[in-house]
């Protein structure tokens, strides 16, 4: 049995621009938290985050999307945000994410999915979304990819993989802002801690990192080939809006340009003034290239 600790709700009280009420679906015994904002009965917008941050990435994006007619969908990871965290690192997988995502999607009955996915949430959102392409209709990536552990990680990476799994502190806000071109307020940084009272809550933020693909024996590796045999044929229309300063994920657009046949002729863009956490830094403005794609397709 996997052991799995909650974040006290007292810590989410009153944070900045994030008064969304709070709704959850179970998955196996583990309790998922999302954002459901806009008209119930219109297409979903389903945006995936990443590491370390959660649902709170998304509130300068809610509210734009809402307006434009759009059901905005936002789900926290297990062991991120108001999700369940299970306290043992060795309980976490790639397949556990892919798998969770794809409940909660099947949970609401979700069809005609715009998903807008960043970080770890391409690396979930595109498998989900290879493996069930009639639940979506069109795909938006920023600051990602689908690593299948066939090409070499940068060393910037695999150092920020040991950081994680070994460092004394882990400072979820202090990461986020690195990963920032703006300044972030106090009360910003430690919305983005209220997940995490102590280390307990920590187990999934620590060991995703070392859940990417790096080799080609990677458990993940084979079932990201298969996505992206998928994905070669993905014909449904699919946006690059990558950010300017994201040494991370840098010409990780043109990748997903070149090889997915949706991207063809769609108006990509590169967000300037924005790090890998584009959603922070210029979460407006993406919203607005989100609303006219989908207007156009």
């Amino acid at each position: 049995m996997m052991e799995a600790i909650s974040t006290p709700n007292v810590r989410f009280t009153n944070l900045p621009d994030f008064q969304f009420a709070p709704r959850y679906r179970e998955m196996s015994g583990l309790r998922m938290h999302y954002v459901d904002e806009g008209p119930q009965r219109a297409a979903p917008v389903l945006c995936l985050h990443g590491e370390p941050s959660w649902s709170y990435l998304y509130r300068k994006m809610i509210p734009v999307l809402a307006e434009a007619g759009h059901r905005v969908i936002v789900p926290d990871l297990i062991g991120f945000g108001r999700s369940d965290k299970l306290i043992r690192r060795e309980d976490y997988s790639y397949q556990l994410h892919v798998d969770t995502i794809t409940a909660f999607i099947e949970s609401l009955d979700l069809r005609d999915i715009t998903l807008v996915c960043q970080d770890w949430g391409g690396l979930i959102g595109l498998r989900v979304a290879a493996e069930h392409a009639e639940r979506f209709a069109r795909i938006v990536a920023s600051n990602t990819g689908l690593p299948t552990g066939d090409q070499p990680m940068t060393d910037a990476f695999l150092r920020w993989r040991d950081f994680a799994r070994n460092a004394s502190v882990f400072p979820v806000s202090r990461i986020i802002q690195k990963g920032c071109v703006s300044t972030l307020s106090p009360e910003v940084m430690a919305a983005y801690d209220a997940p995490f009272p102590d280390d307990h809550y920590l187990a999934g933020a620590r060991i995703l990192p070392a859940l990417v693909p790096t080799t080609p024996d990677d458990p993940a590796a084979p079932a990201n080939r298969r996505a992206w045999v998928l994905l070669r044929q993905w014909r449904r229309p699919f946006l690059t809006a990558f950010s300017d300063g994201d040494p991370i994920t840098h010409g990780g657009d043109r990748v997903l340009q070149t090889l997915i046949p949706g991207a063809k002729g769609q108006p990509h863009i590169t967000v300037t003034g924005a790090g890998h956490f584009i959603q922070e830094d210029k979460g407006e403005e993406l919203a607005g290239i989100i609303n006219a794609f989908i207007a156009n397709t």
